[in-house]
């Protein structure tokens, strides 16, 4: 996490204490919602801006474990069931990047879009 002057920390412990949202700063990494059901990923298909963070939520929400898998994207996190992972994107470059569930690759296939 960056420094801050003291003013800035002072202001978010206060906005922290009082419950108020605090605006979010324009490198803020964007949420993407994944679920993984019945063993596929849904949505298979994910699109981010090139150049811009991005955090995948993925929630299991299969009986069974999986891990998300891909070489791409430099990740391979074992997400239990009934829990979730946040896998953390760094800003990537145009392209096609696949994932898959490495215990059920036969269906858990994806890719993330960045244009």
């Amino acid at each position: 996490m960056p420094h801050l002057p003291p003013r800035n920390a002072a202001f978010l412990t206060l906005c922290a204490v009082l419950g108020l949202a605090v605006p979010a700063r324009a490198d803020d990494p964007t949420p993407i919602d994944v679920a993984l059901k019945d063993h596929r990923f849904q949505p298979a298909e994910i699109h981010v801006r090139t150049g811009q963070r991005a955090v995948l939520i993925v929630r299991n929400e299969d009986a069974t474990a999986d891990e998300f898998d891909s070489a791409a994207l430099h990740v391979e996190k074992v997400i239990a069931p009934g829990t979730y992972a946040k896998i953390w994107l760094h800003p990537l470059g145009p392209g096609r990047y696949p994932f898959m569930g490495e215990f059920h690759s036969d269906t858990a296939q994806g890719v993330v879009i960045s244009e």
